[in-house]
């Protein structure tokens, strides 16, 4: 291990998570997904419907493309919508329009709140990037390059794969391990020579199959344990824990 990055000494990039990770929306996220979700079953299923729980989140939405969310956590409730079209409006009954009212709900509490980096991850970036390592970011969200430039940390990461990216290349999302690979791929280097940095347990398992060279689970909500089983070779609380003092 290197004693200034805490890595293995052959990781040559480092391939970051955006939300819980690099900034403080993970919680946003949540919030959206939480009152998206209640006023869906509701609707449905009248005032005695069983809300959305932070288990929830954690085993069906955290990390996913944004329809895959919709259709797994529903898929758990025995609910199963047509998949519609991805410009479908928000109080459509559909897959997309579910994601879309999530989206606009997303938007609408980061406009009102602001984006919150975590510094001690940044600080960590940093030092990655003296060292001579390579950087990606590598998100779900579609709005990846916009909470970036609000906290001005763009032009920190080499390659950026989100949601955008993915849905052209037709990358499938987390758990399945193509975004990674493919900033992997794009920075010119092999997956056993990079780390994945993510505090989603559909991360970490994109980490465990893509066969990278080290996963760090970055552990914000207490569930270090979950990081581990899914395959986190290390867990910290903050990436300041590494070192890294750029």
């Amino acid at each position: 291990m290197t004693t200034q990055l805490g890595l293995p000494d052959d990781i040559q990039a480092c391939l970051f998570d955006l939300d819980g990770v690099v900034t403080r929306t993970a919680v946003v996220h949540a919030a959206a997904w939480k009152e998206t979700f209640d006023a869906f079953l509701r609707e449905r299923d009248g005032a005695d419907f069983r809300p959305f729980t932070d288990s929830d989140y954690d085993e069906y939405v955290d990390g996913r493309p944004r329809a895959d969310g919709v259709r797994s956590f529903l898929a758990s409730r025995g609910v199963e919508l047509p998949d519609g079209d991805p410009d479908d409006p928000p109080d459509a009954r559909t897959v997309n329009g579910v994601g879309n009212r999530k989206n606009e709900l997303l938007l609408k509490k980061i406009r009102t709140d602001g984006v919150e980096p975590y510094e001690g991850t940044l600080r960590y970036i940093d030092a990655v990037r003296t060292a001579g390592l390579a950087t990606a970011i590598v998100s779900s969200s579609a709005n990846t390059r916009d909470v970036l430039r609000s906290i001005d940390a763009e032009g920190l990461f080499d390659v950026r794969i989100d949601g955008v990216v993915a849905r052209e290349r037709k990358l499938p999302g987390k758990p399945r391990p193509d975004t990674f690979l493919a900033a992997a791929r794009d920075l010119g280097v092999e997956p056993s020579r990079a780390a994945v940095f993510e505090d989603a347990l559909a991360g970490m398992d994109a980490g465990r199959s893509g066969h990278f060279g080290y996963v760090v689970g970055v552990d914000r909500v207490g569930q270090t344990d979950a990081l581990y089983a899914h395959g986190a070779d290390r867990v910290v609380k903050d990436l300041a824990e590494l070192g890294g003092r750029a």
